[in-house]
Formats: C-alpha cells, sequence, structure tokens
C-alpha cells in the first residue's frame, strides 16, 4: 500500500470541515498550542530539534527557496538557484531589494555568512552534512545579489536542501540569543519550555502577514493541548491527538484541518546494540507489526501504511519492494536463529514526541507478545527524550517530515548524519548513496536510489510502519490555513496567510 502511495506523487490535500479560505478581519494575535518542548528550546535558525523549534524557525526565517503545500520547491528569497552542465556549481540570485528584520539587506555577503555558519565545524548546524562537499573556501560573491556555490562533486538535490526549514538565511553577525532572519515574523520574546511571541515584519518578501502576533505555546500534555482549544486558551492546535478527533469534531465552535502527508514515526532500532546489532532480530521485529491494526489503534485510521522506508513522495520511491505484512511465524523463526526463543525483553523510550507515538509503543508491546517478546514501555518527557540521550536510545521513536529519499539520508541515515538515530552505518549503502548524490542522469540515480532503499528494506533499522495524516484542530473564527503534505502541521506551521474574525 505505502509502495502504491510513493510511486508517483499525487498531493492528497483534504480539509475535513473547512479550515481554509474565506476571510477574516486580520490583525490580531494567533496563539498556537503545539506539542513538544523544553529547556533545550531554541531559536537558532541551524539548530532545531523538536516540534516549537521547528515551529519558530519556519516563521522567523527564510531560505532561498521553500516547499509548497503539494512539496514542489518554489524561489522565495532567490530570484533563482541554478546548476551549471555538471551540477557541481551552483549560482544563487537573490530578490532585489529585500531585508532581513533589523533593515539591514539580504545580500550575497548574509548568504556567504550563512552558509559559512551552518558548516562551522566547531558548531556545525543541522544540514551541515548534506553540505559536507561544498568547497567552504571558495564560495564566490558575483556581485551584490549574486553567489557561486562550488562542489567538490555534482549536487544535484541542493534545491531541494535549500528548502529545507533549518537552511534559512541570517544576516552577518547574526547572534541566536537576539535572533534576525527574513521570515513573515520577528522576534520578540522566549520562555524556553513555555512560550514564545513574534510580531508581524511589514517587509517580509511574499507580503506583510495578516495578523500582528503569533504566540507558540508549548504543550507536552495532549489532553491540555485539546482542553486549551475547546476552552479558548488557544486559537490553533498543531496535531490533535488522534483518540480525541471527535471531541473537535463534536464542538460547534471548532473544525479541523486534514493533510495526508509524508510524514513517518518510526520505531528505532540501533544496528550496533544488542539484540538490534543482529539483523535478525530486527527483521523479526519488522514482522511482528500488524501495521493496519497499528494504524486503526494508533491513528484512529488516519494514516497509510508504510514498508519500512520512507520518502513515500520520491519520484524513485522503490515499489517493487514487496509489502512486508505481520509474519509471527518467522518473526519466532529469525529470534530463535538470532539465539532468542521466548526470552527476549527489550525497553522501548517512548514520550509525547508526536501524536501517535505513545499509542503505537503501547500496539507495538502487545503485538510482540505474540512473538514471544517482552516490550517494557520507558514512558519519559519530552525534554528528557530530546535530553542528553537523545540519539543514544537503543530501541525508541521518533518524528520525520516528508523529505526526498538522499535529502532524508543525508539527516538521518549517513554515519555522519546529524540524526543517525538507528546509527546506521552500512559500506555498501553508503558507495551507493554517494554515487546516486553526484549523478546527474536522472534515470541512473533513480536505479541507484532503489537499490540503496532495497538495503535499508532488507537490514536497516527503522521500522516504518504507517504515514500519519495531520489532523489539526482550529477555532472556527481562524480562516486561511490550507492542507500540505510536508509532513508538519498547520500547513507547515504557515501562518502567513492567517486571519481571524473578531
Amino acid at each position: 500500500m505505502a509502495g502504491a502511495a510513493g510511486a508517483v506523487f499525487v498531493p492528497a490535500l483534504a480539509a475535513c470541515g473547512g479550515g481554509s479560505g474565506g476571510s477574516g478581519s486580520g490583525g490580531g494575535r494567533l496563539r498556537v498550542g503545539v506539542a513538544g518542548g523544553s529547556s533545550n528550546d531554541t531559536v537558532d535558525a541551524h539548530q532545531p530539534t523538536d516540534n516549537p523549534d521547528i515551529a519558530r524557525v519556519y516563521n522567523l526565517y527564510a531560505g532561498l527557496c521553500r516547499f509548497a503545500s503539494d512539496f514542489t520547491v518554489q524561489m522565495a528569497l532567490a530570484e533563482s538557484l541554478e546548476p551549471n552542465e555538471e551540477a557541481d556549481v551552483w549560482t544563487a540570485k537573490l530578490k532585489e531589494g529585500l531585508t532581513f528584520h533589523d533593515g539591514s539587506p539580504v545580500n550575497a555577503d548574509a548568504l556567504i555568512f550563512t552558509l559559512e555558519r551552518i558548516t562551522d565545524p566547531d558548531r556545525p548546524g543541522t544540514s551541515a552534512e548534506q553540505l559536507s562537499k561544498m568547497k567552504r573556501d571558495d564560495l564566490k560573491k558575483v556581485d551584490d545579489l549574486t553567489v557561486e556555490i562550488p562542489f567538490e562533486e555534482p549536487y544535484v538535490t541542493f534545491k531541494e536542501l535549500c528548502a529545507e526549514y533549518a537552511m534559512g538565511l541570517v544576516p552577518e553577525g547574526y547572534d541566536p540569543e537576539s535572533p534576525v532572519g527574513a521570515g513573515p515574523f520577528k522576534f520578540e520574546e522566549l520562555t524556553k519550555g513555555e512560550r514564545s511571541v513574534f510580531s508581524a515584519f511589514d517587509d517580509f518578501w511574499d507580503g506583510r502577514p495578516k495578523i500582528d502576533e503569533l504566540e507558540i505555546i508549548n504543550f507536552s500534555d495532549e489532553s491540555a493541548r485539546v482542553n486549551a482549544l475547546v476552552s479558548g486558551q488557544v486559537e490553533v492546535i498543531a496535531q490533535v491527538p488522534h483518540s480525541q478527533i471527535e471531541v473537535i469534531e463534536g464542538n460547534e465552535n471548532l473544525q479541523i484541518l486534514e493533510s495526508e502527508s509524508g510524514m513517518w514515526l518510526p520505531f528505532t532500532m540501533r544496528v550496533d546494540k544488542e539484540p538490534f546489532d543482529d539483523v535478525k532480530v530486527r527483521q523479526a521485529f519488522r514482522l511482528i507489526v500488524d501495521r493496519q491494526q497499528m494504524i486503526d489503534q494508533a491513528l484512529n485510521g488516519y494514516g497509510l501504511i508504510g514498508n519500512d522506508m520512507y520518502s513515500r513522495f520520491d519520484p524513485y520511491y522503490n515499489d517493487d519492494l514487496p509489502q512486508r505484512e505481520q509474519d509471527i511465524k518467522e518473526a519466532r523463526k529469525l529470534l530463535k536463529e538470532a539465539g532468542y526463543e521466548d526470552d527476549l525483553e527489550v525497553e522501548l523510550v517512548t514520550g509525547p514526541i508526536s501524536a501517535g507515538a505513545e499509542s503505537a509503543a503501547q500496539v507495538f508491546q502487545e503485538q510482540a507478545k505474540e512473538a514471544g517478546v517482552t516490550v517494557k514501555l520507558k514512558r519519559v518527557t519530552s525534554e528528557e527524550f530530546y535530553g542528553d540521550n537523545y540519539l543514544e536510545w537503543t530501541f525508541a521513536q521518533d518524528f520525520w517530515s516528508a523529505r526526498h529519499y538522499l535529502t532524508q539520508a543525508a539527516q538521518g541515515t549517513y554515519p555522519g548524519a546529524p540524526f543517525n538515530e538507528t546509527h546506521w552505518d552500512d559500506e555498501e549503502w553508503i558507495e551507493l548513496a554517494d554515487k546516486a548524490r553526484a549523478t546527474v542522469d536522472d534515470e541512473k540515480r533513480g536505479e541507484l536510489i532503489k537499490k540503496a532503499m532495497e538495503i535499508e528494506y532488507e537490514r536497516g533499522g527503522y521500522i516504518v510502519w504507517g504515514f500519519p495524516s495531520m489532523i489539526d484542530g482550529l477555532s472556527k473564527k481562524v480562516k486561511g490555513f490550507e492542507p500540505s503534505v510536508v509532513g508538519h502541521p498547520l500547513g507547515g506551521y504557515n501562518f502567513h496567510a492567517v486571519t481571524m474574525e473578531a
């Protein structure tokens, strides 16, 4: 099913109960409840990690490009971004007359400063690995608005990278303690773990936001987030818990915004730690999962079945891989071959990191019993989950938005990726992925991507059981949100066109 969904990208945008279109009076403060957040919250343009961080950088900053709601790449601060014939030198030309929030110009110097900051070896940004082949010392200012960006080898997916939320341009001398960007909203205040406030930027390149202020409020408890919407404490919440969708639908003052998405909520198995260092255990755990039951119970039916592979919208998604289904008999056989016979006990770390995550952990715990596996749930707060042990958990979960395969691999699968939570380090896979990243010919690159996907499908560390639909809750006074497949809530945290009725 996932294979069929990933064959060719067909945007499936659906708004249940409205949420888009219409008009409001404009102005006012929009209060938004977002899942997660902690004392590690940041407004650093190039270091976002959890949901509130991502919501903030989407609105504080703007990059050369951006993803539209159908996952196509559009120019943002760039007038154009084009490669040479070999795709080893890209030329970025910025739009004329743009400024940052402090009035300084968006120019070639700022772009060069931004690229150098992201790839600072002493404090690399989350996109640094994807720029590891950039010739950092050879960035060339052609004129005030034009920069040539050279790479050691062809880099065909650079435009996609420039649309990522962690690639926002910042001015020279940027200080994340007093953040300045070129996004639709200006920074006003941040109380880590609690809330952040922003004001409309009059000179945003795509027009001034219609609301005057934006307040992003952290909620670590799912019920509290829903209660805040019902009571009018906030006008909007991201990621309605699937078990409480009926609460929203049953309230005449509220509405649901539903978006099919490429978001995924994997179980993460460290391939370098027992028992998951044995590929048979990883294969067995994938066979334990009844994926439809997981969708039905953890997501209340709001999602599509996965096939242990991410990037369902990638044009080269490997549809030839057979849909993996629950097979308890084979799972028991593999576990026995790995030395475990009804005596395997594992700890699964879970928490309120994203709607559906904790429910999925509970469902897996029950399904694993059928294979003789005891799963003990370690429930932690969002702060602890993303604290010092993040990326070190042996068996845990995470959430990811939609990305094409090579871009996602650079974020989470390469050994040097900033979020390699499975500690994947497979020589054959690396060789294929490296070759794909440097292959200009689309057909040949597609073949390499499919082979790399097959390796992960067979021996990787992810269990990709499904792609949750984004379900957000809104007051009916709020207008202007559009469904989006990018895999982040609220149309990709897009508050630019939102209005509120008095």
